[in-house]
């Protein structure tokens, strides 16, 4: 039962993204057209099933790097997205979370790549890597979805740090230090957009709600 309704928001994403790939004009409008409530839950059960995949994902992770996993997990690097989330104002902060998803999105394509080096690619850990990248560019597109049916006058706008910087050559330690730190923070960002989507459907959706009641 908990399957089928954390893939409720996964189902009904399907034909945006269809159309968001055919036509994006007609993405737009779909878009704006979303009732704020109703997509705004959809997007946050999509970020809770993530997060949830992304906890059983480190210690997937964790069980496939040898006996000092835990030790990789603890130690500090550059060159890896801040889990927290910026901004003023809701707008703000929504660009921060759509942006820092796509952040992180290159970073797990490196640990994909870097982790086919070391492992058999029957291995879950494979699996597991790709279904919640996979599940994370759906989530980007839902947040952008959010962000233009909220704020439909004011385009997304670009990164302000430019591309995602990823890591240079790295030794097979410092892979697996990489690997588990990118699966860690994604870990704590992923709890901090589903908080943050929270406040948004509280706030905003609730506001929007009594403005088309009294007009």
């Amino acid at each position: 039962m908990y399957f089928q309704q954390s893939m409720e928001p996964v189902t009904t994403l399907l034909s945006l993204l269809l159309v968001m790939a055919v036509d994006s004009t007609r993405s737009v409008t779909l878009c704006r057209n979303q009732q704020c409530g109703n997509f705004l839950q959809q997007t946050l059960k999509l970020t809770r099933l993530i997060h949830k995949e992304s906890v059983d994902l480190i210690k997937i992770y964790k069980t496939t790097q040898g006996d000092m996993s835990e030790l990789f997990c603890k130690i500090s690097i550059n060159n890896v997205p801040d889990p927290n989330i910026s901004g003023l104002d809701p707008s703000e902060r929504i660009v921060s979370i759509y942006s820092h998803i796509q952040a992180f999105l290159p970073h797990f394509k490196r640990v994909y790549e870097q982790q086919t080096d070391l492992q058999l690619p029957t291995n879950t850990l494979m699996t597991e890597l790709t279904r919640v990248s996979n599940r994370s560019s759906s989530l980007a597109a839902m947040v952008n979805c959010i962000y233009q049916s909220l704020f439909p006058n004011m385009p997304v706008p670009e990164p302000a740090g430019g591309p995602t910087s990823l890591p240079p050559s790295q030794n097979i330690f410092q892979q697996k230090v990489y690997g588990c730190v990118v699966l860690k923070r994604y870990k704590e960002f992923l709890s901090n957009a589903a908080r943050e989507l929270r406040t948004v459907k509280t706030q905003v959706c609730k506001k929007r709600t009594q403005m088309n009641v009294l007009s």
